[in-house]
């Protein structure tokens, strides 16, 4: 925060147009005098008036825009608007340089809420688009495809206002570097914030009055910007246990102790924490560690930002209860949250909380998966509330009246019912968490008292009401499945299919399920297919409906790498790793930073992004740094290769500022940290694929949470053949008296092998 505290400092200090960077534009006269002349675009086609109330069919009667042409759902969104919108590309750039226009660049994505309320509000609006297109280049990006443009301009907005989100709106000279930015503007002044009709004519006017100043300002802000993302070298020697501890403590102070989670409202899941607390308490017994994970964890599951019906879970809760969310569901989440579930039932073999992992993974597989065995991106926050009528919102395809639970229920099972989950006549949901009134009169299922309570309030056994429950849940998913569904983002993304490989690869470990390996090896073979050039190496970030494109960036290889090697130590088929180890060497080629360390996000080769940046911070999705740092380490574990156990320590150390100052913002590096200060377990077991020996020997493997080891099997074929080329030790690694045998070892030196499971679970245990 002091960093962020600086720069805005340093942007009100750089001269008159910054005035605009702080938000103070209303100083500038409003719109009037400019006279510049309207270009109507041919690729803007209105054949006749429309009222600004239009609805869809009306608006894609009329008019179609250059994102018809894109594969994007969310550029396709928008490809009706009366809006002259580009897709991010020389195209537009010329323009705007051609005719000197500022770009408007606006930065979504196809599950958004309020990118869906812009779009009706503003950008369907044949007047504001008019001045849209009189005035601006306007150029519509699709963060999910292009994190890179996303990441330099979310830079911006958040070092210039001290937020950010999405949509996202900013402001460009026409060569590309910003001057004014925010996120959802209304289309006039409510909120407390500034009308997008407001915003468009005063900015319009101070292009034409101060331009020099804002070009000025422009250019002096993406210098600071540049310079801030190179982050300085330091000394990563001096990164020891402390750091872990400053983390943890970090942590544990914004821990909300009644109802879970971290911060204050808006709460996010961010799995990443949990992935370093787990690994803190295993390092050090910490019990609050465990209990800050495993009481977030199933405060989560109970509140209403999980689909009680369906499964899964939706963005985040847009108060401290988790009641009320945000009800896109991402991919990425649902990924991460599994790990964090799975890794938490390892830890406390609570099984309330692998019932959750399963959860989200049956969801996955009913509903987010592609006929290819790819993972779709997410679905919509928004749908219709009833088949043939235009009335929709958020949530629409998830809340209830009471009424339609008793009439499908029966009035004793809704009593049950929506006595356990909360359920009102009146709905459920707070005034002050309803801005729009969506959800009046409605309900969002959450576990207002618990099976034990539910239990005694309705004078019966648990198992009863248990199955009770269970029998009304099918029944109004059942009935919810003929709703409209929310509209599916089926976009493939490299990186977070990377993400769902792991998540099913470990859970088939921990929950000694076939099905959930079987799912990750069909969506690994699906990427080397569809999204990888053999001879070339290099893969790509996005598929839909057979169309590849967009080179992959530091993420997609980094998250993939990661999926690949929890799919070797689930499968034990060796080709996963090899592939790994490939991908590895190209990242390194394409995005490592052979002057300070660490990844670039980018390969630097697209002349339209103004500077490449270097990741760091943990949020949503875990930096592609810190899953690269943790992929070296392993790598380095299982390949013996010592380059990268030195990559490793050089990332650390480009970031070791950070690590030192404000380590709670980097949870995912502290947990690569953490491993590269143990004496990760090196598991080798030594037996056939798929005999009882063997499984046997790895149930007691997976029944614990080790995070720092890595796991192998020597199964005396071409699997061990290649796995000793790597690790020469391997080779002499055999059976003993015929029986599935386990080699324990730390820096490659074992203990006496043994097949004794009790032996076995010993030295698994054991600490030294």
């Amino acid at each position: 925060m002091k960093l962020l505290a600086k720069r805005r400092l340093w942007l009100l200090a750089a001269g008159g147009a910054c005035c605009l960077l702080a938000g103070w534009f209303w100083v500038v006269r409003p719109i009037g005098a400019v006279q510049s002349e309207a270009i109507q675009s041919e690729s803007v086609m209105p054949t006749e008036s429309l009222p600004a109330e239009s609805s869809q069919e009306d608006q894609e009667r009329l008019y179609t825009n250059r994102l018809i042409n894109e594969m994007s759902p969310y550029l396709l969104l928008h490809a009706h608007n009366p809006v002259d919108w580009y897709p991010w590309g020389e195209e537009a750039f010329e323009k705007a340089r051609r005719e000197q226009k500022p770009i408007f660049l606006s930065i979504g994505y196809a599950t958004c809420h309020w990118c869906h309320v812009m779009e009706r509000e503003s950008f369907s609006d044949p007047a504001i688009a008019e001045l849209m297109n009189r005035y601006f280049v306007s150029i519509k990006v699709d963060r999910e495809e292009r994190p890179d443009i996303d990441r330099i301009y979310m830079a911006f907005v958040v070092t210039t206002t001290g937020s950010g989100g999405w949509p996202m709106s900013v402001f460009l000279a026409p060569d590309r570097k910003p001057f004014y930015g925010g996120t959802y503007f209304p289309k006039e002044n409510r909120y407390g914030r500034p009308g997008f009709r407001s915003v468009l004519q005063r900015l319009s006017e101070a292009w034409e009055q101060d331009r020099e100043k804002i070009l000025t300002a422009a250019r002096e802000v993406t210098e600071a910007l540049a310079k801030a993302a190179n982050a300085d070298t330091d000394d990563a020697g001096s990164l020891q246990m402390p750091v872990l501890d400053k983390t943890y403590q970090q942590i544990k102070a914004g821990y909300d102790e009644k109802y879970g989670g971290f911060g204050r409202a808006p709460k996010f899941p961010r799995p990443v924490v949990f992935n370093f607390l787990l690994r803190y308490y295993a390092r050090t017994g910490q019990k609050d560690a465990l209990e800050m994970t495993r009481h977030t964890l199933r405060a989560m599951a109970q509140g209403g930002i999980h689909d009680h019906l369906g499964g899964g879970f939706h963005r985040y809760s847009t108060g401290a209860r988790w009641h009320v969310p945000h009800f896109e569901k991402m991919l990425y989440d649902q990924a991460q949250l599994v790990v964090s579930y799975v890794e938490a039932y390892q830890a406390t073999h609570d099984p309330f909380l692998a019932e959750i992992a399963r959860d989200i993974l049956e969801y996955v597989l009913r509903d987010m998966r592609g006929p290819e065995g790819g993972f779709y991106s997410a679905e919509d926050a928004d749908s219709l509330f009833e088949r043939g009528r235009p009335e929709h919102g958020e949530g629409a395809f998830y809340i209830w009246k009471a009424k339609q639970i008793e009439d499908l229920l029966g009035a004793d099972l809704a009593a049950v019912f929506n006595f356990h989950y909360g359920v009102e006549p009146s709905g459920n949901v707070p005034a002050e968490q309803d801005l729009q009134g969506e959800f009046k009169g409605r309900n969002i299922l959450i576990v207002r008292h618990s099976l034990d309570e539910t239990a005694q309030h309705f004078n019966k056994p648990e198992r009863e009401i248990r199955g009770l429950l269970d029998a009304a849940r099918g029944k109004l998913l059942a009935a919810r499945s003929g709703r409209p569904r929310p509209p599916l983002d089926d976009k493939v993304l490299t990186a977070w299919n990377g993400m769902m490989i792991s998540a099913f690869a470990k859970a088939s470990q921990a929950l000694d399920e076939q099905r959930y390996l079987a799912a990750a090896e069909v969506a690994a073979s699906f990427l080397k297919s569809a999204l990888y050039d053999p001879k070339a190496g290099h893969l790509k970030r996005r598929y839909r409906n057979g169309h590849v494109a967009i080179d992959g960036f530091l993420a997609d290889y980094a998250f993939l790498i990661q999926g690949l090697i929890d799919l070797y130590e689930a499968s034990f088929d060796v080709k996963w790793l090899s592939w790994a180890d490939e991908l590895q060497e190209k990242q390194d080629h394409l995005f490592w930073d052979s002057e300070s360390g660490g990844y670039f996000d980018t390969t630097g080769a697209d002349p339209s992004i103004l500077f490449r940046t270097r990741e760091d911070y943990d949020g949503a999705e875990p930096s592609a740094n810190s899953v690269a740092a943790m992929n070296l380490l392993r790598l380095w574990q299982m390949t013996g290769r010592e380059q990268w156990k030195e990559q490793a320590g050089k990332t650390f150390a480009v970031f070791s500022r950070r690590l030192q100052d404000a380590p709670q913002a980097l949870p995912q590096l502290v947990a690569a940290l953490d491993f590269s200060l143990s004496k990760p377990k090196q598991i080798v077991i030594a037996g056939q694929p798929g005999a009882a020996d063997t499984r046997a020997l790895l149930r007691l493997v997976h029944e614990r949470y080790i995070p720092n080891k890595f796991l192998m099997l020597a199964d005396g074929a071409n699997g061990q053949k290649k796995l000793a080329e790597w690790l020469p030790f391997i080779e002499f690694i055999k059976q003993k008296q015929g029986r599935a045998t386990a080699y324990i070892c730390e820096n490659y030196v074992c203990k006496l092998p043994t097949a004794d499971l009790e032996v076995v679970a010993r030295l698994l245990d054991s600490k030294s």
